[in-house]
């Protein structure tokens, strides 16, 4: 049995049960809350974040793009910050590889050669995610590349097996609000285009709360201490999409990127072509006998 088709099943249960339970005990303990079946917050739905947060988590005015043949279409808003604590506070070593990532990020930030985003960075890109909720499992469903993890509610000995671009989730209530903890990350992703790194020890820890029906807060607070001094918190609200028709359209990136990553490897690619940069693994060419 495949992994994708395992997920798709687990996705599918999920998502049943959640159904059993929607709307059915809406303010059931007094709240201005929809909550499930067994009492919880109800988040099953479609949410995006809004704003240019996907730039750059700290505040930075608009400036020209990368190609100046874009012209405006292709700038960089600006960015009011989402960092709680002020600057992200790097290590000497990290920031100048932050600085070196910021100066090269339309051809160095990863999600451009269609590598998962990870975590906290996929719920703050400008495509949907869905919540699916079960007392056993929270999936949550992305649209770029169909990028998707499982929590695994109450089960915090749970340990990931092998690193993971998408980290590996671990949940619990804490009151009204959903507490993940994420370990067991791929060392590759980012957090943003402006190049904010972290490394293989990274542990973010993700708070959930409905605020109102069609609002949730949502808080990541990142350790890394081979990267910062210190553990640091974003914030920044999720929106509930209202159309009728909401719905995870296909966004498989990987038909995008494919002439960027591969193209070289093309026999009829120019000679002096050469790899793209930035590539978390080296692709071997292929042996000719």
């Amino acid at each position: 049995m495949s992994k994708d088709f395992m997920a798709a099943s687990l996705l599918a249960a999920v998502f049943a049960v959640s159904l059993g339970g929607t709307g059915s005990t809406a303010n059931a303990q007094g709240g201005d809350i929809p909550r499930t079946a067994d009492g919880k917050p109800d988040m099953n739905g479609l949410w995006q974040a809004l704003g240019s947060t996907y730039w750059n988590l700290e505040p930075g005015a608009a400036k020209a793009g990368p190609d100046y043949r874009m012209g405006a279409n292709g700038a960089i808003p600006a960015t009011l910050g989402v960092v709680k604590e002020g600057p992200i506070p790097y290590t000497p070593e990290a920031l100048e590889t932050r600085n070196r990532n910021a100066g090269d990020w339309a051809a160095l930030d990863p999600v451009g050669k269609c590598y998962m985003p990870g975590v906290p960075r996929a719920n703050y890109m400008p495509y949907p995610f869905q919540i699916v909720q079960s007392p056993e499992h929270t999936v949550m469903a992305y649209e770029f590349a169909s990028a998707m993890r499982i929590v695994y509610m109450d089960q915090p000995d749970f340990d990931g097996p092998v690193p993971a671009w998408m980290g590996h989730s671990r949940g619990h209530w804490e009151g009204d609000t959903l507490v993940i903890r994420v370990t067991d990350f791929m060392p590759y992703t980012w957090f943003d285009r402006a190049g904010n790194h972290h490394s293989d020890q990274l542990e973010v820890i993700e708070r959930y709360t409905l605020e109102n029906p069609n609002l949730i807060m949502y808080e990541a607070e990142i350790r890394d201490p081979e990267t910062f001094t210190r553990p640091w918190t974003l914030s920044l609200p999720l929106y509930r999409r209202m159309e009728e028709n909401a719905q995870l359209l296909e966004f498989k990136c990987v038909e995008f990127a494919e002439e960027l990553i591969y193209g070289y490897l093309n026999k009829d690619a120019p000679p002096d072509r050469e790899p793209p940069r930035g590539m978390p693994f080296t692709i071997q060419e292929p042996v000719t006998q």
